[in-house]
């Protein structure tokens, strides 16, 4: 791990910390980090005590979900607290509009000292903070570049425990112990192509992890949209860029295939690359070895085990370095009035119906982490199942800070139930939205509703297709049953309540065709 700061006991011990009466707010967002791999929902895979942490000292959501699953808009819905359809920022090809009023910049008004260090994936200079390091674009895992006020840097290491370097480094050398801060600590793991950090990678790669119980998903049941989509293991994940295969290995495979992308490995030191190839290089000879008598099928469990291994090798990063961040706030007395947050931009197929990726509004990508610990305001060891989505961040920061949120923000703070007072809190339904296609991963453009017992969704410009799904009888969401009589008063007061969200939220079938109008101009439909 390469520390980048140096404490000065002498020095920081002069000065005055002066508890404010606002609490500090520290934003955790960590990049397609499924719930599946956060142990406080689910222990199969790994095992996060830190992030855990938060869910014992505070409260876990178990319907918390996105409004449109895919990386910048969800960051954009985020910072604005609007949908996609109303900030503009409707898929990672478009730029973000820098007339948008963001919550940083409203807490910067209001006397907040704000920092943000880590991804934020679009914009080269972001609104609202006092300083900021960010990654351009994705980032890289190892040596990566970074953007600031005064210009670019590169800082040798490995990106998350770079990330939270200079995390701490502000916190300990130029916060303001005068006054309350927002920081916005926002990790780029576990990001495809899932590149671990040396220790961990090290030990995941031995690692074998139990099978999903729709990996062979022949989508049967489904329309046309996850018939079509592109993001299957066995047929689209690449052996090379994804499950670190190299040219050689191709080469001797007589196989048509890349090894993983030259700038990735391009940024080793000869140290680095030296570790990586004593691991990565018996699991090419392994393949080699096995591969003449794989079929489909041990090709698909040979591809998620190497996917397992690197995606949740970079989650083991990113929790202890959560760990790191929160052993800083309690060694220096800031924790009592720290409200913590954590949470991913969207969710992520870890092998479910067979898909690694996002962007359907289907449970693994539409729903979302979060857990939130507020000291002396939640309950410890508090789940939380009431329909809650990043739309609502914006202005539940703001009323814990006391902060008025603007008129058009179009979420609900979570104030309320975080404070365990249910009894006002009246939402039954949330609004979804996806609109990049046609593009990488070829999910089609729909909207939907989800209550907690149904999920109603829409599919359309080059298809007209429903699909209902009961969530009760039905978890895995397998089979629609939009079609089936037995539900037909269901489908009818969803579309209704359907329509009335549409107009809650100010979408419409013209504004659908004004972005996809955006697209044919931009040439990205003919």
């Amino acid at each position: 791990m390469v520390l980048i700061f140096v404490l000065c006991q002498c020095c920081h011990s002069k000065k005055t910390e002066t508890a404010p009466k606002r609490p500090n707010i520290v934003f955790i967002m960590s990049d397609d980090h499924a719930y599946q791999a956060i142990s406080a929902y689910n222990s199969t895979l790994i095992q996060t005590p830190n992030i855990d942490r938060l869910a014992s000292e505070g409260m876990l959501f178990t319907n918390a979900s996105v409004t449109n699953s895919i990386c910048a808009p969800s960051r954009a819905v985020i910072l604005t607290g609007k949908h996609s359809h109303i900030n503009g920022k409707i898929d990672n090809l478009s730029p973000f509009d820098t007339t948008n009023v963001t919550f940083p910049q409203l807490f910067k008004t209001a006397g907040y000292q704000t920092a943000m260090f880590g991804k934020l994936h679009f914009g080269n200079n972001p609104k609202g903070f006092d300083e900021f390091k960010i990654l351009p674009g994705q980032g890289d895992y190892y040596n990566p570049k970074f953007i600031t006020s005064t210009g670019d840097t590169i800082v040798k290491g490995y990106v998350t425990d770079i990330i939270t370097d200079l995390t701490i480094d502000w916190m300990d050398k130029r916060r303001d112990t005068t006054k309350p801060f927002l920081l916005m600590y926002l990790h780029k793991a576990p990001h495809r192509s899932w590149l671990p950090a040396q220790r961990h990678y090290t030990r995941y790669s031995k690692k074998t992890f139990p099978l999903p119980s729709t990996l062979f998903d022949d989508y049967s049941t489904r329309g046309t949209a996850a018939k079509t989509a592109e993001m299957n293991l066995l047929k689209h994940m690449h052996l090379g860029y994804d499950n670190k295969l190299t040219q050689e290995t191709f080469n001797t495979l007589n196989m048509d295939d890349t090894g993983l992308r030259n700038g990735a490995i391009k940024r080793m030191s000869e140290e680095q690359k030296a570790q990586w190839d004593s691991i990565y290089n018996p699991i090419n000879d392994e393949f080699i070895a096995q591969f003449p008598t794989m079929t489909d099928s041990t090709l698909m469990v040979w591809k998620y085990q190497r996917y397992m291994q690197d995606y949740l090798g970079c989650i083991a990063a990113v929790d202890e370095n959560v760990g790191r961040l929160l052993q800083y706030l309690d060694t220096h007395q800031l924790s009592d009035n720290t409200v913590v947050v954590y949470t991913s931009d969207q969710g992520f197929y870890l092998g479910e119906h067979g898909w690694f990726d996002k962007r359907f509004m289907y449970n693994e990508s539409f729903k979302t982490p979060l857990l939130i610990k507020w000291p002396h305001k939640i309950h410890p060891g508090t789940t939380q199942t009431e329909l809650v989505q990043n739309l609502d961040f914006a202005q539940t920061f703001l009323e814990i800070a006391g902060i008025q949120a603007p008129e058009d923000m179009q979420g609900k703070s979570l104030v309320p139930l975080l404070k365990g007072e249910k009894e006002r809190w009246d939402r039954d339904a949330v609004y979804y939205h996806y609109y990049e296609y046609p593009a990488e991963h070829a999910v089609k453009r729909h909207y939907g509703i989800a209550t907690k017992s149904y999920k109603l969704i829409h599919y359309y410009y080059d298809v007209d297709e429903w699909e209902l799904y009961d969530n009760e009888k039905d978890p895995h969401e397998l089979n629609n049953v939009y079609e089936n009589p037995d539900y037909a008063d269901i489908v009818k007061d969803l579309k209704a309540k359907l329509e009335t969200l549409r107009i809650q939220y100010k979408d419409s079938d013209t504004l659908n065709n004004h972005y996809i109008q955006i697209y044919k101009d931009k040439g990205y439909i003919k």
